[in-house]
Protein backbone atom coordinates (compact mmCIF):
# COMPACT_ATOMS: atom_id res chain seq x y z
CA UNK A 1 0.00 0.00 0.00
CA UNK A 2 1.68 3.60 -0.78
CA UNK A 3 2.22 5.81 2.00
CA UNK A 4 0.05 8.55 2.62
CA UNK A 5 1.43 11.72 0.60
CA UNK A 6 1.83 15.16 2.00
CA UNK A 7 -0.24 18.03 1.05
CA UNK A 8 1.40 19.92 -2.37
CA UNK A 9 2.93 22.95 -3.07
CA UNK A 10 3.24 25.53 -5.70
CA UNK A 11 6.49 24.86 -7.24
CA UNK A 12 8.33 27.84 -8.36
CA UNK A 13 9.55 27.64 -12.00
CA UNK A 14 13.15 27.20 -12.58
CA UNK A 15 15.05 27.97 -15.53
CA UNK A 16 16.00 24.22 -17.05
CA UNK A 17 19.75 24.62 -18.59
CA UNK A 18 22.87 22.00 -18.58
CA UNK A 19 23.33 18.51 -17.97
CA UNK A 20 20.14 16.64 -16.52
CA UNK A 21 20.78 12.93 -16.23
CA UNK A 22 18.05 10.24 -17.56
CA UNK A 23 18.86 8.15 -15.00
CA UNK A 24 18.63 4.40 -14.63
CA UNK A 25 16.40 2.13 -12.10
CA UNK A 26 18.62 -0.41 -10.80
CA UNK A 27 17.29 -3.66 -9.71
CA UNK A 28 18.07 -6.60 -7.76
CA UNK A 29 19.72 -9.57 -9.79
CA UNK A 30 16.79 -11.15 -10.33
CA UNK A 31 14.59 -8.11 -11.50
CA UNK A 32 11.90 -8.32 -8.75
CA UNK A 33 12.56 -5.21 -6.82
CA UNK A 34 13.81 -1.73 -7.40
CA UNK A 35 18.02 -2.00 -5.64
CA UNK A 36 17.32 0.97 -3.36
CA UNK A 37 21.38 0.95 -2.68
CA UNK A 38 22.34 1.11 -5.93
CA UNK A 39 19.84 4.12 -6.97
CA UNK A 40 21.19 6.20 -4.15
CA UNK A 41 24.74 5.22 -5.33
CA UNK A 42 23.77 6.57 -8.59
CA UNK A 43 22.32 9.68 -7.38
CA UNK A 44 24.92 10.44 -5.25
CA UNK A 45 27.57 10.29 -8.45
CA UNK A 46 25.17 12.57 -10.49
CA UNK A 47 25.40 15.06 -7.33
CA UNK A 48 29.12 14.91 -7.13
CA UNK A 49 29.74 15.45 -10.44
CA UNK A 50 27.68 18.58 -10.35
CA UNK A 51 24.84 18.15 -12.96
CA UNK A 52 21.71 20.60 -13.60
CA UNK A 53 19.19 17.66 -12.40
CA UNK A 54 18.30 14.24 -12.83
CA UNK A 55 15.10 12.69 -14.74
CA UNK A 56 13.83 9.79 -12.20
CA UNK A 57 11.19 7.38 -14.48
CA UNK A 58 11.81 8.25 -17.68
CA UNK A 59 12.85 5.70 -20.72
CA UNK A 60 16.29 5.39 -19.48
CA UNK A 61 14.49 4.27 -15.80
CA UNK A 62 12.33 1.80 -17.54
CA UNK A 63 9.45 3.06 -16.25
CA UNK A 64 7.04 1.79 -18.15
CA UNK A 65 7.55 -1.66 -16.09
CA UNK A 66 7.66 0.10 -13.02
CA UNK A 67 4.60 -0.72 -10.22
CA UNK A 68 2.60 2.94 -9.14
CA UNK A 69 4.83 1.96 -5.67
CA UNK A 70 8.21 1.74 -7.32
CA UNK A 71 7.34 4.41 -8.93
CA UNK A 72 6.84 6.35 -6.30
CA UNK A 73 9.91 4.99 -4.27
CA UNK A 74 12.36 6.17 -6.85
CA UNK A 75 10.78 9.51 -7.03
CA UNK A 76 10.73 9.69 -3.47
CA UNK A 77 14.64 8.68 -3.06
CA UNK A 78 15.55 11.42 -6.16
CA UNK A 79 13.59 14.25 -3.57
CA UNK A 80 15.30 13.02 -0.54
CA UNK A 81 19.33 12.73 -1.99
CA UNK A 82 18.98 15.37 -5.10
CA UNK A 83 16.78 18.04 -3.82
CA UNK A 84 18.98 19.12 -0.43
CA UNK A 85 22.03 19.59 -2.87
CA UNK A 86 20.71 21.63 -5.49
CA UNK A 87 20.16 19.15 -7.60
CA UNK A 88 16.52 19.58 -10.45
CA UNK A 89 14.23 16.43 -10.10
CA UNK A 90 12.30 16.43 -13.41
CA UNK A 91 10.02 13.41 -12.69
CA UNK A 92 8.75 11.24 -15.67
CA UNK A 93 4.75 10.94 -15.62
CA UNK A 94 3.64 10.13 -19.08
CA UNK A 95 1.69 8.17 -20.21
CA UNK A 96 -0.98 7.35 -23.27
CA UNK A 97 -3.92 7.45 -20.61
CA UNK A 98 -5.07 11.41 -19.99
CA UNK A 99 -6.62 10.35 -17.26
CA UNK A 100 -3.63 8.19 -15.85
CA UNK A 101 -0.79 11.10 -16.84
CA UNK A 102 -2.92 13.37 -14.59
CA UNK A 103 -3.17 10.73 -11.91
CA UNK A 104 1.30 10.58 -12.40
CA UNK A 105 1.61 14.31 -12.65
CA UNK A 106 -0.45 14.84 -9.26
CA UNK A 107 1.60 12.39 -8.00
CA UNK A 108 5.48 13.61 -8.96
CA UNK A 109 3.68 17.03 -7.48
CA UNK A 110 3.05 16.15 -4.07
CA UNK A 111 6.65 14.22 -3.71
CA UNK A 112 8.28 16.90 -4.36
CA UNK A 113 9.11 16.82 -7.86
CA UNK A 114 10.75 20.23 -9.16
CA UNK A 115 9.30 18.97 -12.66
CA UNK A 116 7.30 16.72 -14.73
CA UNK A 117 8.19 15.10 -17.68
CA UNK A 118 5.05 13.92 -19.79
CA UNK A 119 5.67 12.04 -22.93
CA UNK A 120 3.62 12.09 -25.86
CA UNK A 121 0.75 9.32 -25.43
CA UNK A 122 2.41 6.41 -27.06
CA UNK A 123 0.44 3.95 -29.40
CA UNK A 124 -2.38 5.69 -29.83
CA UNK A 125 -0.99 8.53 -32.36
CA UNK A 126 -3.14 10.84 -31.68
CA UNK A 127 -3.70 13.99 -33.80
CA UNK A 128 -2.11 16.92 -33.36
CA UNK A 129 -5.29 18.54 -31.72
CA UNK A 130 -5.10 15.55 -29.43
CA UNK A 131 -1.75 16.20 -27.84
CA UNK A 132 -2.82 19.75 -27.64
CA UNK A 133 -5.50 18.82 -25.54
CA UNK A 134 -3.99 15.88 -23.65
CA UNK A 135 -1.12 18.38 -22.48
CA UNK A 136 -3.22 21.30 -21.60
CA UNK A 137 -5.24 18.62 -19.32
CA UNK A 138 -1.96 17.73 -17.13
CA UNK A 139 -1.11 21.12 -17.40
CA UNK A 140 -4.34 22.49 -15.65
CA UNK A 141 -4.04 19.59 -12.94
CA UNK A 142 -1.35 20.61 -10.77
CA UNK A 143 1.33 23.76 -10.18
CA UNK A 144 3.83 21.64 -11.13
CA UNK A 145 6.49 22.54 -14.61
CA UNK A 146 6.29 20.61 -17.53
CA UNK A 147 9.15 19.70 -19.91
CA UNK A 148 7.36 18.37 -23.24
CA UNK A 149 9.23 15.16 -24.41
CA UNK A 150 9.37 14.72 -27.77
CA UNK A 151 9.92 11.57 -29.23
CA UNK A 152 8.37 10.29 -32.42
CA UNK A 153 10.63 6.92 -32.91
CA UNK A 154 9.04 5.93 -29.79
CA UNK A 155 5.62 7.46 -29.72
CA UNK A 156 4.55 7.27 -33.16
CA UNK A 157 3.84 10.65 -33.73
CA UNK A 158 5.77 14.17 -33.05
CA UNK A 159 4.48 16.98 -31.15
CA UNK A 160 4.45 19.84 -34.76
CA UNK A 161 6.57 23.17 -33.79
CA UNK A 162 2.93 24.84 -34.33
CA UNK A 163 1.78 22.87 -31.31
CA UNK A 164 4.86 23.16 -29.11
CA UNK A 165 4.14 27.10 -29.72
CA UNK A 166 0.28 26.57 -28.73
CA UNK A 167 1.69 25.02 -25.66
CA UNK A 168 4.53 27.34 -24.55
CA UNK A 169 1.31 29.66 -23.68
CA UNK A 170 0.53 27.68 -20.96
CA UNK A 171 2.47 29.00 -17.85
CA UNK A 172 3.71 25.57 -16.22
CA UNK A 173 4.63 24.31 -19.97
CA UNK A 174 7.93 25.62 -19.86
CA UNK A 175 10.29 23.27 -21.33
CA UNK A 176 10.77 20.51 -24.21
CA UNK A 177 13.09 17.63 -24.36
CA UNK A 178 13.62 17.46 -27.71
CA UNK A 179 14.55 14.12 -29.17
CA UNK A 180 13.06 14.08 -33.01
CA UNK A 181 16.59 13.98 -34.08
CA UNK A 182 15.86 16.82 -36.32
CA UNK A 183 17.87 20.09 -36.46
CA UNK A 184 14.25 21.88 -38.69
CA UNK A 185 12.21 20.76 -35.68
CA UNK A 186 14.44 22.50 -33.14
CA UNK A 187 15.06 25.31 -35.08
CA UNK A 188 11.48 26.62 -36.04
CA UNK A 189 10.62 26.19 -32.40
CA UNK A 190 12.78 28.31 -31.25
CA UNK A 191 11.47 30.66 -33.93
CA UNK A 192 8.35 30.19 -33.12
CA UNK A 193 8.41 30.52 -29.02
CA UNK A 194 10.57 31.10 -26.65
CA UNK A 195 10.03 27.83 -24.58
CA UNK A 196 12.91 26.46 -23.20
CA UNK A 197 14.60 23.48 -25.47
CA UNK A 198 16.94 21.00 -24.60
CA UNK A 199 18.03 18.03 -26.78
CA UNK A 200 16.86 14.69 -25.80
CA UNK A 201 19.78 12.81 -28.08
CA UNK A 202 23.47 12.78 -26.36
CA UNK A 203 25.75 12.85 -29.99
CA UNK A 204 23.33 16.03 -30.97
CA UNK A 205 24.02 18.26 -27.94
CA UNK A 206 25.78 20.39 -29.65
CA UNK A 207 24.84 20.46 -33.02
CA UNK A 208 21.34 21.47 -31.10
CA UNK A 209 22.96 24.87 -29.01
CA UNK A 210 23.79 25.90 -32.09
CA UNK A 211 19.81 26.56 -32.86
CA UNK A 212 19.06 27.84 -29.07
CA UNK A 213 19.29 24.60 -26.79
CA UNK A 214 20.47 24.80 -23.58
CA UNK A 215 21.06 21.69 -22.43
CA UNK A 216 20.71 17.83 -22.62
CA UNK A 217 18.67 15.36 -20.80
CA UNK A 218 21.35 12.78 -21.14
CA UNK A 219 21.58 9.43 -21.51
CA UNK A 220 25.37 8.92 -21.12
CA UNK A 221 25.68 11.09 -18.14
CA UNK A 222 24.76 8.37 -16.20
CA UNK A 223 28.49 7.06 -16.92
CA UNK A 224 30.74 10.65 -17.83
CA UNK A 225 28.59 12.68 -15.64
CA UNK A 226 31.68 15.49 -15.39
CA UNK A 227 32.31 15.32 -18.73
CA UNK A 228 28.59 15.61 -20.08
CA UNK A 229 28.39 18.86 -17.76
CA UNK A 230 31.62 20.41 -18.70
CA UNK A 231 30.06 19.97 -22.59
CA UNK A 232 26.93 21.88 -21.51
CA UNK A 233 29.07 24.40 -19.45
CA UNK A 234 31.11 25.38 -22.35
CA UNK A 235 29.00 26.10 -24.87
CA UNK A 236 26.85 27.63 -22.24
CA UNK A 237 29.59 30.33 -21.95
CA UNK A 238 30.48 30.62 -25.18
CA UNK A 239 33.64 28.38 -24.98
CA UNK A 240 32.68 26.53 -28.45
CA UNK A 241 36.27 25.34 -29.43
CA UNK A 242 35.84 23.31 -25.83
CA UNK A 243 32.60 22.42 -26.35
CA UNK A 244 33.42 20.72 -29.98
CA UNK A 245 36.73 18.68 -28.71
CA UNK A 246 35.02 17.75 -25.43
CA UNK A 247 31.80 17.00 -28.16
CA UNK A 248 34.80 14.48 -29.86
CA UNK A 249 35.89 13.00 -27.03
CA UNK A 250 32.19 12.02 -26.36
CA UNK A 251 30.46 10.92 -29.57
CA UNK A 252 32.02 7.42 -30.06
CA UNK A 253 30.54 6.77 -26.59
CA UNK A 254 27.55 8.51 -26.85
CA UNK A 255 26.23 7.22 -30.53
CA UNK A 256 27.85 3.57 -29.56
CA UNK A 257 25.50 3.49 -25.89
CA UNK A 258 22.46 4.58 -28.40
CA UNK A 259 23.06 2.12 -31.33
CA UNK A 260 24.30 -1.18 -30.35
CA UNK A 261 20.29 -1.98 -29.51
CA UNK A 262 18.18 -0.13 -27.64
CA UNK A 263 18.29 2.15 -24.65
CA UNK A 264 18.51 0.81 -21.97
CA UNK A 265 19.84 -2.26 -22.81
CA UNK A 266 23.63 -1.38 -23.94
CA UNK A 267 24.33 1.39 -21.00
CA UNK A 268 23.19 -1.16 -18.39
CA UNK A 269 25.48 -3.23 -19.51
CA UNK A 270 27.87 -0.55 -19.44
CA UNK A 271 27.11 -0.23 -16.00
CA UNK A 272 27.22 -3.62 -14.96
CA UNK A 273 30.85 -4.45 -16.80
CA UNK A 274 31.93 -0.73 -14.45
CA UNK A 275 30.71 -2.28 -11.43
CA UNK A 276 28.11 0.08 -10.74
CA UNK A 277 24.97 -1.83 -11.69
CA UNK A 278 23.63 -5.55 -11.83
CA UNK A 279 22.63 -5.05 -15.22
CA UNK A 280 19.00 -6.41 -14.38
CA UNK A 281 16.75 -5.61 -16.82
CA UNK A 282 12.66 -5.98 -16.72
CA UNK A 283 10.90 -7.73 -19.99
CA UNK A 284 10.53 -7.20 -22.59
CA UNK A 285 14.53 -5.22 -22.65
CA UNK A 286 16.72 -8.09 -21.72
CA UNK A 287 20.60 -8.14 -21.49
CA UNK A 288 22.58 -7.87 -24.32
CA UNK A 289 23.74 -10.96 -26.58
CA UNK A 290 27.28 -12.14 -26.23
CA UNK A 291 28.65 -10.10 -29.20
CA UNK A 292 26.59 -7.06 -28.67
CA UNK A 293 28.31 -7.10 -25.04
CA UNK A 294 31.60 -7.43 -26.23
CA UNK A 295 31.06 -4.43 -28.11
CA UNK A 296 30.40 -2.39 -25.21
CA UNK A 297 33.76 -3.69 -23.59
CA UNK A 298 35.14 -2.61 -26.47
CA UNK A 299 33.70 1.13 -26.47
CA UNK A 300 34.49 1.35 -22.86
CA UNK A 301 38.26 0.29 -23.20
CA UNK A 302 38.63 2.68 -26.39
CA UNK A 303 37.10 5.35 -24.29
CA UNK A 304 39.39 4.77 -21.12
CA UNK A 305 36.75 4.07 -19.10
CA UNK A 306 37.91 -0.03 -18.35
CA UNK A 307 40.97 -0.49 -16.17
CA UNK A 308 42.56 0.90 -13.22
CA UNK A 309 41.43 3.21 -11.77
CA UNK A 310 39.06 4.22 -14.32
CA UNK A 311 35.81 3.58 -13.20
CA UNK A 312 35.93 6.43 -10.69
CA UNK A 313 37.34 9.04 -13.01
CA UNK A 314 35.02 8.73 -15.54
CA UNK A 315 32.10 9.00 -13.17
CA UNK A 316 33.58 12.05 -11.29
CA UNK A 317 35.92 14.18 -14.00
CA UNK A 318 35.85 17.73 -12.84
CA UNK A 319 34.22 20.00 -14.95
CA UNK A 320 36.80 22.27 -17.32
CA UNK A 321 38.54 24.91 -16.12
CA UNK A 322 36.90 28.21 -16.22
CA UNK A 323 33.49 26.27 -16.12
Amino acid sequence: MNRPLPEPKVHPVKPFQGCYTAIVTPFTPDGRSVHRENLAAQIAVQIEAGVAGIVPCGTTGESPTLSESEHQLVVETAVKLAKPRGVTVIAGAGSNSTAHAVHLHQLVHRLGADAALQVSPYYNKPSQEGLYRHFMTVADSAPLPIMLYNIPGRCGVAILPETIERLSKHPNIVAVKEATGSMDSASEIRQRCGITILSGDDSLTLSFAAVGSVGVVSVLSNIVPGRVRALCDAFLSDRFADARRIHGELFALARGLLTIDTNPQPLKCAMELLGRDTGALRLPMVALAEARREQVRQLLHACGLLGAGAVAKAAARSPEPGA
